[in-house]
């Protein structure tokens, strides 16, 4: 193969959470673009917009419902991946929530849910894929982790401690599955346009703020994520597991 046949993901199947809108989008949309097959899960509400652009592109995809915050979702979403398309060879772990509050304030029942959708639901998720990745003995996981993984951030320590948890269980299944062929890597996104950072791009100070430490000067848009997902998704990167590739704009070299 040239180094370009490398990339691509022809004959492949991916699930990807959190796909109906930005960065689940673009990474679903990328994966189509290389070839792959997506499963695209939405779980506030459906993905069938990103299904359909993926049709539109000649693409095979198909939009599943579940609400990861409940422990049966991940095993429920996967049942139905697996009746409607086969296991994945391909996983995508990019569905989260955040909850802004001072930590002697932050709710219990908010902790509990921000876990259990960020981390349990992707460990959960890692195991159902994992297992028929391993019988295979082939298979990438690819698991969306934050700069909140390196970082402690403020009024979210429900989040931080999530990430941090992603980026250290994506090392743990890494160390363990790597010898029979899987994959499993992380992508730290840094300060992107999307939902839930809406209330920061709102917010004229902390908006300056953030601008002028990311030496790239902008805002990450969802694409700015395609390539890393695209190469973590492929042969390119068979020889690579149990990394947290960043992509911030130079946000944290700053």
């Amino acid at each position: 193969m040239t180094i370009l046949d490398r990339f691509r993901l022809d004959g492949k199947m991916a699930l990807v959470t959190g796909g109906a809108s930005g960065l689940g989008a673009a990474i679903a949309l990328a994966l189509a673009e290389a070839g792959s097959a997506v499963a695209c899960h939405g779980n506030r509400r459906p993905a069938d917009e990103t299904a359909a652009r993926i049709r539109q592109m000649g693409g095979r995809a198909q939009s599943f419902s579940a609400d990861l915050s409940q422990p049966e979702g991940a095993d429920q979403l996967f049942a139905a991946v697996v009746a409607e398309m086969g296991a994945p060879g391909i996983l995508v772990n990019n569905a989260g929530t955040i909850h802004r509050a001072s930590a002697e304030e932050h709710s219990l029942d908010a902790w509990s849910q921000v876990l259990q959708v960020n981390l349990t639901s992707a460990f959960r998720l890692c195991q159902l894929a994992g297992q028929t990745m391993l019988e295979q003995r082939q298979g990438k996981i690819i698991n969306i982790a934050s700069m909140m993984a390196f970082q402690g951030g403020i009024r979210i320590a429900a989040y931080t401690a999530s990430k941090g948890g992603i980026a250290q269980m994506t090392k743990a299944l890494a160390n363990e599955w790597a010898a029979r062929n899987v994959q499993v890597n992380a992508i730290a996104p840094g300060y992107f346009s999307t939902e839930n950072t809406a209330a920061l791009r709102k917010d004229e100070i902390r908006n300056r703020q953030i601008l002028e430490r990311i030496p790239a000067g902008r805002w990450g848009d969802p694409e700015d994520l395609a390539g890393a997902a695209v190469f973590l998704a492929s042969p390119a990167s068979d020889y690579v597991t149990g990394t947290v590739l960043v992509v911030d704009g130079g946000w944290l070299s700053r």
